[in-house]
């Protein structure tokens, strides 16, 4: 295949028209950037489809310029926000950025030939006179314009000066590196092509932009994302991987393994979608965690779902020697398993909860001690301990 029509499949926008082939046709490898903002931890597979398009990118030569956005997280990117984006705090964003990088190498090549890790505080901790001078290169009007300032605007809702300047830094880092190309989600275009604009007003040869769809979530409704739970994790245990993946509606099937270039197998193409789906959580897991695991993964899955046993490879969770008894439920699934009480109470009224893969009567709150000795705790469908007595 061409390597433009290889690298523009699955893509939405390739601007300017006909820009990338003529930098393919140049006779050095090309400087491909991406830019992410480290305001939480973890990446999930809606990251993975920019991720994945970048390694291909680097498979055909090009180096990849990752730049982690230390300095722009502490504006906020406002791309698709109602809102103000919170703060999020120094500290948090560098061990963000840190994580960040690490589960970003699950998909990329780290090979100093094929790839350049920044932090854009290297160039944006600058000085005012040069600040004033980027902020020259774009009207307020021409910023405003931008659909989710525009509809902000129109609804009177607050904008922060600080906001408006994110587009222009995001576009200076294409300055300090010396951008060829920019990769983003559908919601960076204006950012994107503002960087074009940037390097111009610099005199750097502008960057071509290339955008990526927005992967849907195992909703299948909105576009994946943590804040709304509809996410798989890139650090995700291979059980829950699976699992999630197979909680996803029939119609994304063929949309989640386009957009994350996942091949099923000996999977034939009339198969139908309970097949197909478990052949794309096969993959998944086995990109992140290898083959066994994959198979591990789908033996659990059924050993629990389909023929609702108990899996043998349960975590032990020893109780503590002040174990009050009887033992408060809610109070005992926050500890073993993590996250509030409150959670753990509506769990367990909603019949949630099951020893030894009986389930508790829904108000049933507090339980003998010796009762939990050696027995198997779950909590909703995927999460088992082994209890045992200090």
């Amino acid at each position: 295949m061409d390597p433009a029509a290889f690298l523009t499949r699955n893509a939405v926008d390739a601007l300017p028209a006909g820009e990338l082939e003529k930098k393919l046709a140049l006779d050095r490898p090309l400087r491909v950037k991406l830019g992410v903002d480290p305001t939480s931890a973890d990446i999930h597979l809606g990251h993975a489809v920019v991720l994945t398009k970048l390694r291909e990118f680097q498979d055909l030569g090009h180096k990849v310029v990752l730049i982690v956005g230390d300095y722009t997280a502490r504006v906020g990117d406002p791309s698709g926000r109602s809102k103000t984006r919170p703060v999020v705090s120094g500290e948090q964003i560098d061990e963000n950025a840190r994580t960040y990088t690490e589960q970003a190498m699950t998909i990329l090549r780290d090979d100093p030939a094929l790839l350049e890790v920044r932090r854009n505080s290297e160039w944006l901790d600058m000085p005012m006179e040069d600040l004033f001078r980027l902020a020259r290169v774009a009207t307020a009007a021409q910023i405003l314009e931008r659909d989710d300032f525009a509809k902000r605007f129109a609804a009177r809702e607050p904008i922060s000066i600080l906001e408006l300047l994110y587009p222009l830094l995001q576009g200076y880092d294409s300055v300090a590196i010396r951008a060829d190309v920019e990769l983003g989600g559908t919601d960076q275009k204006f950012n994107l092509l503002l960087g074009r604009d940037v390097q111009r007003a610099y005199g750097v040869k502008e960057q071509c932009v290339l955008t990526m769809p927005l992967l849907v979530g195992t909703d299948g409704v909105e576009k994946m994302s943590k804040s709304l739970g509809n996410y798989v994790g890139v650090t995700d245990g291979p059980p829950d991987m699976y699992g999630k993946t197979l909680s996803i509606p029939d119609d994304v099937i063929d949309t989640w393994t386009r957009l994350l270039g996942m091949e099923l197998g000996d999977v034939a193409s009339d198969a139908g979608p309970r097949e197909r789906k478990r052949a794309l959580a096969r993959a998944v897991v086995r990109r992140f965690h290898g083959d066994g695991a994959a198979v591990a993964a789908e033996e659990r899955f059924d050993t629990v779902f389909v023929r609702k046993d108990i899996p043998d490879d349960v975590e032990e969770h020893v109780l503590a020697l002040d174990t009050p008894d009887p033992v408060h439920l809610p109070a005992l699934i926050a500890d073993v398993f993590g996250g509030s009480r409150s959670d753990a109470r509506r769990l367990v009224q909603g019949g949630g909860v099951k020893l030894d893969g009986e389930a508790l009567p829904p108000g049933e709150m507090d339980v003998p001690l010796s009762r939990l000795d050696g027995v198997v705790l779950q909590a909703g469908k995927r999460r088992f301990r082994r209890l045992r007595s200090a």
